[in-house]
């Protein structure tokens, strides 16, 4: 019996270090490699146009690579649901394969897909490759419940020893007999959409500096895994946040979509590192890595991840609902250059630095707006190129000091946090020409210039930019007084991850502010 196998790529849109793939490869004369235009995924207040630009580059890459391998991409569109008993039976199918996904959307979805499969006698074979660890297994080595510490973290994650070395791409000798049958109706009929098709505007898209592919996530790594010295001394605190080139490594949006593996970036990490002094957990890179091993974890053991109510870990606040300051926030328009610029960034580029979000996150939430942090993790996820599920969800409550971080006296200054890397503002300039001609010592608060330099630089404060939303030395204040409260109300209440076994629940310490953030008032 000739074994007709279809894979499915969702997020891993990549050919290296797919173990999933290379199940489907081994036993299958006929391979139907599948992406499906999910509604979900459709759903343009959650995806926005630089994600989708990102996402068709990675697609048409991606197809390009398949056909290299005499294969093709075929792009489906509608609900898993609907169209997989189509395909199993139009295509005769008796294995689907795909990679392990653990957000709740996707866990509910292949459940869903899963039993049409039995039905249809098709087995169904995962791997999980999305993560650096089987995530289900450090929940396991923690007694059932996810660490809510880094240090915990790490501890856990040594007992299990290094991830799994990643596996080579398939090659034309990994192929050799299999086919991929199609029609010229298939190829007009699953091809991949434009931009245009998808119904977004193009006409604002600007350059694209991180095009979306797994070759480009490939050179991306090479090129910064050449500067060894900077890859062995890097730490994340160090870097600068409004540097008018990046100063990390963005290959983040790569991972993110699986265009780039975790386990290879990892193990090439290893590479450079070795016999070399380097940097350490929780600051250099093979820490990041952990940082987002770290917030998976977190987002499987945790119920209710990505919302306050439910969430047995997250400090429950009283937050406002102001949608004109929501909105003020989320379209550049608070009249604090810094956070202004960044959110101009944001929409622009599809990616800011770390530290930049702490900013903008501490301003919407705790520190000026106090708006709830599910607001600004919306806003992320439809704008980030990098925008991922647990990752979102965690670093929003780290940086609302809700969940993971309870220094909630530390506040970013929205003026002061700026000038420690870019003094003279050029960062702003960038973003918001409107500003380029103030004086450096005006371009943080433009309002607090004489309305003669105003005219000069060609901008009056209340008319050609706003005038600032709150005043950050009152409203950070009284806010820090409201976080107060909110803690006073859950001391006695413990803070500890469920148990998923037997809901028991264990006493976790406070976790010690690891990235030693600077800047604050």
């Amino acid at each position: 019996m000739t074994h007709s196998c279809i894979h499915w790529f969702r997020k891993g849109l990549r050919l290296h270090d797919n173990p999933a793939l290379v199940a489907a490869l081994r036993e299958c004369k006929e391979l139907y490699p599948v992406f499906i235009l999910d509604p979900h995924l459709l759903d343009k207040t959650r995806v926005g146009l630089n994600r989708w630009r990102f996402l068709v580059g990675a697609l048409t890459d991606l197809d390009h690579s398949l056909q290299k391998l005499n294969s093709r991409l075929f792009i489906v569109r509608g609900k898993p649901e609907d169209v997989f008993p189509v395909l199993f039976t139009k295509w005769k199918i008796t294995k689907l394969t795909y990679e392990f996904d653990t957000e709740p959307y996707s866990v509910s979805r292949d459940r869903k897909v899963s039993d049409l499969a039995k039905e249809h006698n098709v087995e169904v074979v995962y791997k999980v490759s999305h993560t650096l660890y089987d995530i289900d297994r450090i929940i396991e080595e923690n007694n059932g419940k996810a660490p809510l510490t880094y240090n915990r973290m790490q501890a856990v994650v040594k007992t299990l020893g290094p991830p799994k070395r990643p596996i080579p791409a398939p090659s034309m000798e990994d192929v050799k007999g299999l086919k991929t049958p199609h029609s010229e109706d298939d190829v007009n009929h699953y091809s991949i959409p434009t931009l245009d098709e998808l119904g977004h505007d193009t006409s604002e898209l600007g350059e694209e500096p991180f095009p979306g592919g797994e070759q480009e996530a490939l050179r991306r790594l090479e090129e910064k895994m050449k500067n060894t010295g900077w890859v062995c001394s890097f730490e994340k605190p160090q870097t600068s946040p409004n540097s008018l080139s990046p100063s990390t490594t963005v290959l983040s949006p790569y991972v993110t979509f699986g265009c780039l593996s975790a386990r290879t970036f990892w193990w090439r990490l290893t590479e450079v590192y070795k016999g070399k002094k380097h940097s350490a957990p929780p600051v250099s890179l093979h820490g990041q890595l952990l940082w987002r091993e770290f917030f998976y974890t977190a987002s499987v053991g945790i119920p209710n991840f990505n919302k306050m109510e439910g969430n047995p870990v997250c400090t429950q606040v009283d937050w406002d609902a102001n949608d004109d300051s929501l909105a003020a926030w989320r379209e550049a328009r608070t009249g604090f250059p810094f956070i202004d610029a960044i959110m101009t960034q944001l929409r622009r580029e599809g990616w800011i630095h770390h530290l930049a979000r702490h900013a903008v996150a501490c301003f919407l939430t705790r520190g000026d707006l106090w708006i709830s942090w599910e607001e600004g993790q919306k806003v992320f996820e439809e704008l980030l190129l990098d925008g991922d599920w647990a990752l979102n969800a965690g670093n929003w409550q780290w940086l609302s000091a809700s969940t993971f971080f309870h220094q909630f006296f530390r506040v970013y200054s929205p003026v002061a946090f700026g000038k420690k890397t870019d003094k003279n503002g050029d960062y702003i300039k960038k973003y918001l020409p409107i500003l380029k001609k103030f004086p450096a010592q005006y371009v943080y608060e433009p309002w607090k210039a004489p309305h003669s330099v105003q005219q000069a630089a060609g901008c009056i404060v209340g008319k050609d930019y706003p005038r600032p939303i709150v005043e950050h030395e009152v409203n950070s204040k009284k806010n820090i007084q409201r976080m107060k409260l909110a803690y006073a109300k859950r001391s006695g209440k413990s803070d500890e991850s469920p148990n998923k076994k037997q809901g028991a629940k264990r006493k976790a310490p406070s976790v010690v502010d690891m990235l030693k953030k600077k800047g604050k008032k």
